[in-house]
């Protein structure tokens, strides 16, 4: 019963994730996923309790979950010295494959840029992708700050701008049509100089 349940939901989250793409947050509704589905609408609402729940779960299952390995590493770490520059580069790494390579991903994040002007769909998804991985990067580096492996500085603003600093060179690939998917060695270079960009703005100064 349990598997069929789960199977259940996760098919209710892939039409879900369609319709938003197709329709947008705004204009999707709870009616029409149901007809997608061919069933009740009062089903739906027994796996989701509205469309608020069911959007924050299309959110983390095709962006966010893709990153949660890499959120329990950051979770997990003590923030010592040899260890800090490494874990950096492996979350920037596995942020990257998502971002340049996932097009559920991909086109759930256009969706959500086209309608954060007009509805709160923009900090719904904060809330349930970037705002979690920021978190477990910005106790990460209040570690790495204690240990006098970075400067002080805020923490949350920091991991703000890694994060950043990750994505900048990868950003104008959103305006691109069909970008074309880029390789592990790509993503390793451009994490590479991102992490380094970051330990060369943070490092202590000495003197």
């Amino acid at each position: 019963m349990k598997m069929r349940t789960e199977a259940r939901c996760d098919a209710i989250v892939a039409a879900a994730s369609g319709l938003f793409r197709e329709m947008g947050y705004e204009r999707a509704s709870m009616n029409e996923l149901a007809k997608r589905l061919g069933g009740s609408k009062a089903t739906l609402y027994g796996y989701f309790p509205s469309k608020v729940a069911l959007f924050v779960s299309v959110v983390r299952a095709s962006s966010t979950s893709h990153l949660s390995g890499a959120i329990e590493e950051l979770n997990g770490v003590n923030g010592g010295p040899v260890e800090l520059e490494a874990t950096l580069l492996r979350f920037a790494e596995r942020m990257l494959q998502v971002l340049t390579n996932d097009k559920s991903a991909i086109a759930v994040y256009r969706m959500v840029v086209g309608e954060a002007g007009h509805s709160e769909v923009g900090e719904l998804f904060r809330e349930a992708g970037p705002k979690e991985a920021n978190d477990a990067l910005a106790g990460v580096l209040t570690n790495g700050m204690k240990c006098g492996k970075l400067r002080k500085a805020d923490p949350e603003l920091t991991a703000t701008q890694f994060m950043s600093l990750v994505i900048a060179e990868t950003n104008s690939r959103l305006l691109e049509r069909d970008p074309k998917p880029m390789t592990i060695v790509q993503i390793r270079k451009i994490a590479k100089r991102a992490t380094d960009f970051f330990f060369n703005a943070m490092r202590p100064s000495r003197g």
